[in-house]
């Protein structure tokens, strides 16, 4: 009866109560907090004595319900000394409503005492009784769960990195000081929306896909890379590093997820200009290996706009002043235009801008407003980091270009110039079309790191190209012009110079008319390369001419060449001389240290003469000796220098088969078999040049 007084007393102070044997049930799951906190619930009649005894109770206090229930709550839950302060309570509580909250020590079945937070309040049923309800429960707990509560409470205020809680919805629950900073946003204006409604300029999307998986799983996110704008820096870009976990209770109820935002901007910049120097070092090391592999002008152009292109512009064009090309000054007056010879453009998927570009080897006249102009005539560069429609007339050579450079979408222009030993040469042109990236300063310095150290390569080059040109010129000018037909003999010749990275050599050939119908053939290779070699030349082959008009016997003819050449600055070169004699069918060949010639009559295989092979021409103090050979009617004779067959994969024996393999065919007209040779024999890259003859007796 009295357990019944008292449910109808938890009633009219609003406590739950069972209803036709079966508890009331809120919406959501139980949470946990309270079987942590062990809540004991006591009831009390106005006399004092217990009418409920709840589970916690029993453990708390250690008795039983059994022992509990009717016993004077003074007698079983309060030590003697303590009985006249908790009876005053009591009263003062039944009397005035008034709850009374505190603690005290109270005295459990097995003699112990235990220090116990108190709630008492009084409660009235519908029929006017009253009780006392006593909520208590263990201090030391009470206590833990406090401090864990404030510990939670100040890291959560004071944490320099931002945290949220977002419920099941992924809508913002709460956040910390800290958030509110990165986000630019108070508190209030987070709760309830989303985060795609809070922050519209950041990946939100891929944010919130990643929230709802760590819901659906439970395994934590943890430092995913996220960059946007906030409104609390709406103008600059932030990156950050978020994690989620997913929060439970007690029971393992989910409530939501809980995530950090940590503002990683500097690391990040540091990062990314880290990640640049060290693709500019990678970049300016690439160009060291790349750039001046050879001294070929227009090939070491090629490989500063290779490297540019794709690493630093979409779009590159090495060009050089047309005076500096022909080795003049290459000053240039303020209201002066430029002529200029592009060397090379590369491009990476770009069609307009390459279309727009000059093409390899064309000289083009540009106006002295042009920005290149400017570039070459001051000697600095030249930058355009957002290039608009304005600028495009400075940039093309013309109103075409300008038009297809619009089309092509270039967004970005850096001009530098190429200085080498304190002159201008030219000006590497780069633009930027599908990098979304203007050019900036440390792109200017890392242009002019590579013009300056291909300006050094491409001077080099042109240096080397003058010399060449004048060597090869030289050495022209000092070969003969012999008729088709002389002394019997159909003779046809050809002069190869070395590949375009190596220097002209001294190589030469001589087709000289004697008395009685003779003819002399002769072949020759001064050891050595450029102007020296082919000054060489010419006065070897003077001498030559010289000597063989006294009709000399050719072992003599050699030796006398041999000691002219001692005199020529200690000179070495190889030489083979023939004399052909249409009325005796013979010709006499002396060689010098020279590959022997190749001969093919009519019906039988190529053969090499087997001559004996002497010393080259300088060595001085050997003889030389004199070799007749038949030489009839449709019989060749093939001289030629080791530049047509030496190289350095194959073995010379192998490259001389190849040679009379290549006579060993139909008749062919003699131009046309000098043709086959040097196309089939002597490489694009060889770096000797080649001299060859080829003489066929006539019929009478």
């Amino acid at each position: 009866m009295r357990a019944a007084k008292a449910v109808r007393g938890m009633r009219s102070a609003g406590v739950p109560a069972p209803e036709d044997g079966e508890p009331v049930r809120g919406p959501g799951r139980p949470s946990g907090l309270l079987d942590e906190l062990g809540v004991a619930s006591v009831v009390l009649d106005t006399q004092g004595r217990i009418v409920l005894w709840s589970p916690q109770a029993e453990e708390l206090f250690g008795y039983p319900a059994r022992e509990a229930l009717g016993e004077y709550a003074a007698r079983i839950m309060v030590h003697e000394q303590h009985v006249d302060l908790v009876v005053k309570l009591f009263s003062d509580v039944m009397a005035t409503g008034q709850s009374w909250a505190g603690a005290f020590p109270i005295r459990r079945k097995d003699g112990g005492t235990r220090l116990v937070e108190f709630r008492n309040m009084r409660l009235l049923d519908d029929h006017g009784d009253v009780y006392a309800l006593g909520l208590c429960a263990d201090q030391s707990t009470v206590r833990r769960l406090e401090r864990d509560v404030a510990l939670s409470t100040r890291v959560v205020a004071q944490s320099p990195i931002g945290l949220v809680v977002l419920d099941t919805e992924l809508r913002y629950v709460s956040v910390n000081p800290a958030l509110e900073r990165i986000n630019g946003l108070p508190a209030e204006d987070h709760v309830g929306r989303t985060i795609h409604e809070i922050l519209p300029q950041i990946d939100a999307d891929a944010v919130e896909t990643a929230a709802r998986e760590v819901l659906r799983t439970g395994r934590p996110l943890v430092d995913q890379h996220t960059f946007g704008r906030t409104p609390a820096d709406p103008d600059q870009e932030h990156a950050w590093t978020i994690s989620f976990y997913r929060l439970e209770d007690a029971v393992g109820t989910v409530l939501g997820v809980a995530g950090s935002v940590v503002d990683i901007t500097e690391q990040h910049r540091a990062a990314v200009e880290a990640e640049a120097a060290r693709r500019r070092l990678a970049l300016v090391a690439d160009a060291t290996a790349r750039i001046g592999t050879t001294l070929d002008l227009e090939r070491t152009a090629r490989e500063l706009a290779g490297v540019a292109v794709p690493e630093l512009a979409d779009c590159a064009a090495v060009d050089l002043l047309e005076a500096v090309v022909q080795g003049r000054p290459s000053t240039l007056g303020p209201a002066e235009a430029a002529l200029i010879r592009a060397l090379a453009v590369e491009a990476d998927r770009v069609p307009d801008a390459l279309r727009a570009a000059d093409p390899p080897g064309q000289v083009a006249r540009y106006a002295a407003d042009r920005l290149v102009t400017e570039c070459v005539r001051s000697g600095q560069p030249v930058l355009v980091a957002r290039v608009e429609a304005e600028d495009l007339p400075r940039i093309a050579r013309s109103p075409e270009a300008a038009k297809l450079l619009e089309r092509a979408g270039v967004h970005s222009y850096l001009a530098v110039p190429l200085i080498a030993r304190g002159e201008v040469l030219g000006s590497l042109d780069l633009k930027r079309i599908r990098n979304p990236v203007p050019f900036s300063e440390d792109d200017v310095l890392l242009a002019r790191e590579l013009a300056s150290r291909a300006a050094l390569q491409i001077d080099n080059a042109r240096w080397y190209q003058n010399a060449r040109d004048t060597a090869l010129t030289l050495q022209r000018s000092l070969l003969p012009s012999h008729p088709r037909v002389t002394g019997g003999l159909e003779v046809a010749s050809r002069y190869q110079p070395a590949g375009a990275t190596a220097e002209v050599g001294g190589d030469w050939f001589d087709v000289i008319p004697l008395d009685g119908g003779k003819t002399a053939l002769v072949v020759g290779d001064v050891m050595g390369s450029g102007i020296n070699a082919a000054a060489t030349m010419g006065r070897l082959r003077t001498a030559t001419t010289t000597l063989a008009s006294l009709d000399l016997d050719p072992a003599v003819l050699l030796e006398h060449l041999d000691r002219i050449t001692e005199d020529l600055d200690h000179s070495i070169a190889t030489c083979v001389y023939a004399v052909h004699d249409p009325r005796l069918g013979q010709c006499r060949i002396a060689n010098a240290g020279h590959l022997p010639p190749a001969r093919l009559r009519p019906g039988r295989p190529p053969e090499l003469l087997d001559l004996p092979t002497g010393a080259p021409l300088g060595v001085g103090g050997v003889a030389f000796s004199t070799t007749t050979v038949d030489l009839t009617p449709g019989d060749r004779l093939v001289l030629y220098t080791d530049g047509l067959v030496e190289t350095r994969q194959h073995p010379l024996d192998e490259r001389l088969d190849a040679l009379l393999a290549l006579l060993d065919g139909p008749d062919r007209p003699l131009e046309e078999v000098c043709d086959l040779l040097l196309r089939t024999l002597h490489q694009p890259d060889n770096s000797d040049d080649v001299a060859l003859l080829i003489a066929r007796v006539q019929t009478s």
